[in-house]
């Protein structure tokens, strides 16, 4: 939710400094999540000042540029080198002098230098307007009036708007704060209570409403009073449609919402003022001036504002005349009744429609607005038409015209006010704080409750209509703990706790191991939502993929059946914001199901790596990431666990460019590859990106049936041989492992490559590998003889099962 400070403080009778006001709204349970200043104009013209030019010359050394002399004010005189073809003497101009900042509408800010051009001395720049954020023109300076005093500071004599705006966390029971008026309410609650003054939010009110005539009756009928309990509309007849007031853009601006034309903006106002949804039908579009909220067959096709056919269900309501529908009701117009700028007569409508009914139409549809946000969480049912006499007065004063109709209001069956009982104990219980019955009747009071009842130990109120969240006692202490705020609740000396027991700890001891271990290479955890969007999959994975019923937006509605995709959107998010160098690693589960109502969750480690291993040095020159940084990786992440990798072998994954996967024990407990380009084209990456996908749960059983062996140091020394073979190009090292593995040498404790030499020397399509071998004997010292005859038995083995050739 976005409000607008100044917009807010219209409401307050009191001023309150916008970094209060901000520590306030999170105190009473509205979370600041963030305060920023808005400019209509960037850098609020701060630094220019208006200046009237003395004289003008050509430039000696350049036929296109003006030597000026420029009075700004104060007995101060520039001279400022002009390149603009319009500059002459006796106009008024914005100059930016030395030092000033200037904000272009396109391209980086700009401050002001002493500079030579062409060999003259410019001791400032005459701006155009797009050179200062006030236009897009750039065929010249900006000329002002003759009037305009030399000296006066631009700031002053534009008047850009500026303002503080606050972006809150709104909870999904808050929906009487999804308005300036609502949040005002609040904070004058808070101020009453704490700063010990009666303070009343200011809020306009439609007490000059008039009827002026009844030339334009529209006839109502809701056929669905459980989808739309109220219904309330006016006439405007003779309205001009016009852009709006300066005022008006200007507040519409400040909080995000662009302006359209004079009507638009009004409703739209309204909507952020008093958190009422109004809709503006063009009188023309009412056929038989009869309106009809009512639902359409199914199949109905209906065309929204956006020029967009959409099939009706059923239990979409409508709101249409006497022939079709116009609006689906609290969620998206239609094209044909909305307002244009040839429209002159207007039907205003305000409307109660029912949340579940609006949330799932919404959502059918994919038209998330800002009416069915407002909607879905329940609107004030009791202000529908004061809501409208406020707009239509309004309206009046912006667009003209006359209030033509009585005010229709169809309300079969007026809601009571909920009844809600607390007892003061129950409230210090919940709350661990006393509060004094007169303290907590004054809070309640503030946020528009009505006493009902008093007892010795019990409170009975009347919850207000804009609050239909409220049912419970425990909603009542809530309401009490945040106008008494958050922060001041009492922190106990002593917290009695019962310890929770886990039997199934071995999951999380190991998990905190690993993460460590990969905290320690440079790795940082990433956290990715577990919904996403089904665009990234394939039809072939999509089969098995789990839908959402009701998603949160048409942009995610599946559960990951994998987690590379949501990798890469942290990797693209960062990517770009020039943090090219990147270890993630992520746990964290992905979903499946067989179609017939079974379910599958699985806990993966998932590894990511892309950019620079590490940076340049004086030692030591940067390195990318490659496939066999992955690799080790992953082997050291396993052994940390006490697995080993018996075997890696390649694999043909459908994501990966190389694929490899790792077995451990028979089972294969690891798949790791180059992301395949067209994955990483999706979501804009340039830069190659390695993925490792661990399976947790495998690893973690694995894992806890391992027994870890204690092995004594040796006594007796290793000993290493050395061995080159010439294979041929496409042989994978893998080959040569499994050769040695099967002479089944018992005193070989390990082998690694060292080295790979290709050249034309060895022969067409030859390479050689260069092999270390390590023995040892935990008995005794090792002999010559004995090392020679296993090291023929591995050279015998690799000349016969590869071809190898042995190089001396």
């Amino acid at each position: 939710m976005t409000i607008s400070y100044k917009w807010l403080s219209e409401y307050l009778p009191v001023v309150v400094d916008p970094e209060r006001l901000s520590r306030i709204l999170t105190s009473i349970g509205l979370e600041v999540e963030s305060l920023s200043k808005y400019e209509e104009v960037k850098g609020a013209l701060e630094g220019l000042v208006i200046g009237e030019i003395l004289s003008t010359e050509k430039h000696p050394n350049a036929d296109k540029l003006t030597l000026t002399k420029v009075n700004i004010g104060n007995g101060s005189t520039l001279s400022i080198v002009c390149g603009a073809p319009n500059v002459a003497a006796g106009q008024k101009v914005i100059v930016a002098p030395v030092g000033t900042t200037i904000y272009p509408i396109t391209g980086d800010p700009l401050t002001m230098k002493l500079a030579k051009i062409r060999g003259e001395e410019s001791q400032g720049m005459i701006c155009a307007e797009d050179e200062i954020g006030l236009g897009t023109s750039h065929a010249g300076i900006l000329v002002l009036p003759e009037n305009v005093k030399a000296g006066t500071a631009a700031i002053e004599y534009f008047k850009p708007y500026t303002d503080w705006i606050y972006e809150i966390g709104l909870t999904p029971n808050r929906m009487d704060a999804m308005s300036h008026w609502g949040v005002a309410r609040d904070v004058c609650a808070y101020l009453t209570h704490h700063d010990k003054k009666d303070i009343k939010a200011k809020l306009p009110n439609a007490n000059s409403f008039k009827v002026d005539n009844t030339s334009l009756t529209i006839d109502v009928k809701v056929e669905n009073t459980k989808a739309c309990p109220r219904f309330s509309g006016v006439s405007i007849a003779d309205i001009t449609i016009a852009p709006s007031p300066k005022w008006l853009q200007e507040k519409l601006k400040a909080i995000g919402l662009r302006p359209i034309n004079n009507i638009v903006d009004i409703t739209n106002y309204i909507q952020h003022e008093t958190g009422q949804p109004l809709h503006a039908y063009d009188s023309n579009a009412i056929t038989g001036n009869t309106i009809v909220v009512k639902n359409y067959p199914e199949g109905t096709i209906f065309v929204t504002l956006d020029e967009k056919e959409r099939k009706l269900s059923a239990e979409d309501l409508v709101v249409g005349n006497s022939k079709e529908g116009m609006c689906i009701a609290g969620v998206f117009g239609g094209l044909h009744s909305g307002v244009t700028e040839k429209t002159k007569n207007i039907f205003l409508e305000a409307a109660c429609f029912d949340p579940i009914i609006t949330r799932k139409t919404s959502f059918r549809h994919g038209l998330r607005t800002d009416a069915a946000s407002r909607f879905e969480k329940g609107t004030d049912i009791s202000a529908t038409v004061n809501v409208l006499k406020r707009a239509a007065l309004l309206i009046k004063e912006i667009c003209g015209g006359e209030v033509a109709s009585e005010v229709v209001d169809i309300y079969p069956a007026p809601k009571e006010k909920t009844q809600v009982a607390i007892k003061y104990h129950y409230l210090k219980k919940l709350s661990g704080k006393n509060y004094h019955p007169d303290a907590v009747k004054d809070i309640l009071a503030g946020l528009g409750f009505d006493i009902i009842k008093e007892g010795i130990d019990e409170l009975r109120v009347a919850v207000p209509y804009h609050k239909p969240d409220i049912s419970l006692p425990a909603d009542i202490v809530e309401e009490v703990l945040r106008i008494d705020g958050l922060d001041n609740i009492d922190i106990p000396d002593a917290i009695t706790i019962t310890p929770s027991v886990e039997e199934n700890y071995a999951a999380e001891i190991y998990k905190e191991k690993v993460a460590n271990y990969l905290v320690g290479l440079g790795f940082n955890e990433i956290l990715t939502n577990s919904i996403t969007n089904s665009a990234y999959f394939t039809e072939e994975e999509l089969v098995s993929t789990v839908k959402m019923l009701n998603n949160l937006s048409a942009e995610l509605n599946v559960m990951r059946p994998s987690m590379l995709e949501t990798g890469l959107e942290a990797i693209a998010h960062n990517l770009n914001r020039k943090n090219n160098d990147l270890k993630f690693f992520e746990f964290g589960k992905t979903y499946r199901t067989d179609g017939s109502g079974n379910y599958q969750e699985t806990w993966h480690l998932c590894l990511y790596l892309t950019g620079n291993n590490h940076e340049d040095g004086w030692r030591k020159k940067s390195s990318l990431f490659d496939f066999y940084v992955l690799k080790g990786i992953i082997r050291n992440t396993l052994h940390s666990l006490g697995l080993p990798v018996d075997s890696f072998e390649t694999s043909d994954h459908s994501k990966f460019e190389n694929g490899l996967q790792g077995n451990t024990k028979g089972d294969t407990i690891v798949q790791a590859g180059i992301v395949d380009k067209r994955i990483l084209n999706r979501f804009a990456i340039k830069q190659p990106v390695f993925f490792a996908d661990l399976n947790w749960e495998l690893l973690v059983k694995k894992a806890t049936d391992h027994k870890p062996v204690v092995h004594e140091i040796p006594k007796f020394p290793a000993v290493h041989r050395d061995l080159a073979l010439i294979v041929p190009k496409q042989l994978q090292y893998e080959e040569v492992e499994k050769t040695v593995d099967k002479i089944r040498l018992n005193k070989l404790r390990d082998m690694k490559l060292f080295d790979i030499f290709e050249s034309e020397k060895l022969g067409a399509d030859k390479k050689s590998l260069a092999v270390s071998f390590t023995f040892l004997d935990e008995e005794k010292t090792l002999t010559d003889k004995e090392i020679d005859g296993w090291m023929n038995k591995i050279m015998a083995s690799f000349e016969k099962d590869l071809q190898a050739e042995i190089r001396k």
